[in-house]
């Protein structure tokens, strides 16, 4: 069997996969199941966000695109990706951190009701 190079963009899926698998490792099996679905497009989106904004910086956010005789200036279509994609992607981030216990605020006593009361 051959073994396939890994590219830079596997490489920061897998790197993405392992931080998510570590933040939810303390969720139970059938949430961690559930879930796994949403790392593999959370991961994808992340390295390919990574790909676009290389890509930007590059060649800029406008792009010249000719027209016969003329041409016109647009937003680059790197850009145009780039912006749908990261509202997906903080949308699927969102349901994977729902899926994790919520921490219940603890207020500190600063003394103030026993000052009142005992006054």
């Amino acid at each position: 069997m051959i073994k396939k190079e890994l590219t830079e963009k596997d490489k920061a899926i897998k790197k993405e996969i392992s931080r998510l698998k570590r933040i939810l490792k303390e969720l139970d099996k059938n949430k961690r199941d559930s879930a796994e679905g949403l790392i593999q497009e959370a991961a994808f989106m992340r390295a390919t966000l990574q790909e676009l904004k290389k890509s930007i910086d590059k060649n800029g956010p406008i792009d010249e695109m000719p027209q016969g005789k003329y041409s016109i200036l647009r937003e680059h279509p790197a850009l145009k990706s780039y912006n749908t994609m990261i509202q997906r992607y903080t949308t699927v981030c969102k349901e994977i951190f729902n899926l994790l216990p919520k921490e219940v605020q603890k207020v500190e006593d600063d003394g103030f009701d026993d000052f009142v009361i005992n006054k």
